[in-house]
């Protein structure tokens, strides 16, 4: 069974469609790189994937269970919206790390505000709290911020900012961890270490969407690619098909394109 089953996604703002009938799915531990010209509909597909945008039709399944469904009224209540959005994790391109809180507090924060919700939070309070920050540890460890778990942001190069906010949306356990381009706003050293990260949670089976303008790394990193052109997916299949030996025209002028740049 597919973790994840995108089925006829559609989305206009106004009279622009920027989606039309986005179909895809992905097995666990797999990797997806999206690519395509700016534009394209790339993040609005990931936002859409992770309700920050509601889709005008189509449905959205995770494990088999139904997320959304256009056509079902009751797919549109915010509440169910916010512990539907728990089942992915999104690293945005600029960090969106809050600045008054430190690496720590900020990979913690969102698990510290769900543990309210347990029916025994007032007793069990001190127990979940060091859960949360032990898990929290444990995972700036593995992002290699160790010695930084109690800096600010603004002390924090880009490439450790961005690293916090991929232990921030690891924090909550997603089946779906997604990426907007996690490297455009770094310099070539720092997308080095960006990219060591998520090579290393696609070796650990990790499933992930990545939406990125990084050629080199989806072919190396991914086991599917999907070519976006107009709010339509052009051309999908392994990375050695699609970036190795593109089968659509419009596919291989985007990547003579992005080669000659």
């Amino acid at each position: 069974m597919a973790i994840l089953d995108v089925k006829d996604i559609r989305k206009s703002f106004g009279q622009t469609e920027v989606l039309k009938d986005i179909s895809f799915s992905l097995e666990r531990g797999q990797v997806v790189s999206v690519i395509g010209s700016s534009g394209s509909g790339k993040t609005t597909l990931l936002r859409c994937l992770n309700f920050l945008e509601r889709p005008d039709g189509g449905s959205i399944a995770v494990n088999g269970q139904v997320l959304f469904d256009a056509a079902d009224p009751a797919a549109r209540r915010e509440a169910d919206i916010r512990r539907k959005r728990l089942h992915f994790g999104l690293v945005f391109q600029s960090f969106n790390l809050f600045p008054q809180y430190t690496a720590l507090q900020n990979v913690t924060l969102a698990g510290r505000l769900l543990a309210k919700e347990d029916p025994d939070y007032k007793t069990r309070k001190k127990e979940l709290f060091a859960r949360i920050d032990g898990e929290a540890r444990q995972l700036l460890a593995q992002m290699g911020l160790s010695d930084r778990m109690d800096n600010y942001p603004h002390q924090l190069s880009g490439g450790q900012q961005q690293r916090v906010a991929i232990a921030r949306a690891l924090a909550l356990q997603p089946d779906i961890l997604c990426f907007d381009e996690p490297t455009s706003a770094l310099d070539p050293e720092l997308t080095q270490e960006v990219l060591r990260v998520i090579r290393q949670l696609a070796q650990r089976q990790t499933t992930m969407i990545i939406v990125t303008h990084e050629m080199a790394f989806a072919r190396d990193v991914s086991t599917q690619v999907i070519f976006m052109d107009g709010g339509v997916v052009v051309e999908s299949g392994p990375p050695e098909q699609v970036i190795g030996a593109p089968t659509q025209e419009r596919t291989r002028r985007f990547l003579d394109s992005y080669n000659q740049a």
